[in-house]
């Protein structure tokens, strides 16, 4: 059983009352897993006839579904080709909330680790563009490999403030979530480590920062849209204490019942102001649902205004000739290439959005998708376009099956011999892309990056 902290357990003993006792019990049961099928690579359905996992639907999540405690999707080669993104049930929850549809124009704010952009991005099925931002310089990484991953091409990378994205950006977005930082209190099953760094003070403190994080949301949020705020925790301090401040703050903003989420508890009024709007707000509790704990409140803007317009990235510093080194790749090895606009930044070229805004003055990570290396007369193809293609879409293919002793070789950075052929080459897990090969005299030089490679044996 988990060990918890003493104060957490008086504090939720007192907010609970009589459920505490079924509470406490899913301490001693292990956490629910599960993984999101990538619907940008692959249809359920499909993906159900070929998993070699036991899974089970998540109610509240299209293409969500529980593994068996014994399955290991993580070390399959399935998930280094991006047909799938772990992650726990209930947090599969605000994304869907959102309701995000093609050609929004969306904002992930605090997006690391990437599993609810990764979410954004499949409602957009490639329409519009999503903008994730993580302020923390090294989770900003991770998120930009698990979307590159899971072959997201239309999502820009930012790791800015809050405060520096609300200059640039004043009613402009369709859709916002904001999964801010929390004492993690809902993780707590999952990530005992977690219980070490919680004080009783420790939810006052987040709720400082949480409203300041959703304040400059609200100023980004077009006039009609909606915004989602979450957190992973229990504490009312955090939720409820939250939304109701804002709501007091931002008159011109409301929260929507969505009547598609019966699966959960509401809000509690009594933990805040008695405010009885705040029973629009969801609460996912381990002992009610198999998941472990969330809180999440959809707001609307009223609609008393028009959104703002900012000028189109490509514009202002796209490229409008293909470099030499591109278009010689292009006609050589890819059947389909990816079409659109272009930006060069130093040595990297880089697929844009067609919506994506200027960015100009902001930290960004990616503008878009990175396609490659332009490097001494040569074009280097990227990981991310090696994982936003199709075995359909280039020239030269390597499959390997999933059991495979040389796909599993190839993950982990070996070179490989026997093979016919000359040139870049796109190896494949039984038909899906898992990243560039070179082929010369035999062998398979592999391109895989060496800061994702594991030992998998």
């Amino acid at each position: 059983m988990t060990n918890l902290p003493e104060a957490f357990m008086d504090k939720m003993k007192g907010i609970l009352g009589p459920e505490y006792a079924e509470f406490m019990g899913c301490f001693k049961n292990p956490p629910y897993q599960g993984l999101r099928v990538n619907t940008l690579k692959i249809a359920p359905e499909d993906f159900l006839s070929i998993a070699p996992f036991e899974l089970k639907p998540v109610p509240w999540a299209e293409a969500g579904f529980y593994y068996g405690n014994e399955d290991r999707p993580g070390k399959h080669p399935y998930y280094y080709a991006g047909l799938y993104y772990i992650q726990e049930p209930s947090a599969m929850a605000p994304a869907e909330l959102l309701g995000v549809k093609p050609g929004h124009k969306v904002l992930d704010l605090c997006a690391a680790p990437g599993g609810k952009s990764f979410q954004i991005a499949a409602r957009l099925k490639g329409e519009g563009f999503l903008l994730s931002n993580e302020i923390d310089a090294s989770r900003v990484i991770v998120l930009g490999e698990n979307l590159e991953r899971l072959g997201v091409r239309n999502v820009a990378i930012t790791q800015e403030t809050p405060g520096r994205l609300a200059a640039v950006f004043k009613n402009y977005f369709d859709r916002i979530l904001v999964d801010a930082p929390c004492s993690g209190e809902g993780m707590f099953r999952k990530r005992p480590d977690m219980c070490s760094v919680w004080s009783y003070t420790l939810p006052d403190r987040l709720s400082v920062r949480q409203k300041s994080i959703l304040k400059h949301a609200a100023e980004m949020l077009a006039p009609g849209g909606r915004m989602v705020y979450s957190t992973c925790t229990f504490s009312p301090e955090e939720n409820e204490g939250v939304v109701d401040w804002f709501l007091k703050e931002h008159p011109n903003f409301s929260l929507v019942d969505d009547v598609r989420f019966r699966w959960f508890d509401r809000g509690v009024p009594e933990w805040a102001s008695g405010n009885p709007e705040l029973a629009k707000a969801y609460r996912l509790w381990p002992h009610k649902i198999k998941g472990e704990g969330h809180f999440m409140a959809l707001f609307e803007k009223k609609a008393d205004g028009g959104s703002s317009s900012l000028p189109l990235f490509y514009k202002r510093r796209g490229i409008s000739k293909l470099p030499l080194e591109y278009e010689r790749f292009v006609k050589e090895y890819m059947r389909e290439p990816i079409e659109g606009y272009l930006y060069m930044r130093k040595e990297q070229l880089y697929w844009i959005p067609p919506s994506l805004p200027d960015l100009s003055g902001l930290k960004v990570l990616r503008p878009g998708l990175r396609l490659g290396t332009i490097k001494k007369g040569r074009f280097i193809p990227g990981h991310a376009l090696a994982m936003a293609s199709r075995k359909e879409s280039v020239v030269q293919t390597i499959e390997f099956s999933s059991d495979s002793e040389e796909v599993v070789r190839y993950l982990e950075g070996f070179t490989l011999t026997g093979f016919d052929g000359k040139g870049w080459v796109l190896v494949t897990v039984d038909g899906y892309s898992l990243g560039w090969g070179k082929l010369s005299d035999g062998m398979l030089k592999n391109y895989y990056p060496k800061g994702l490679r594991r030992v998998l044996t």
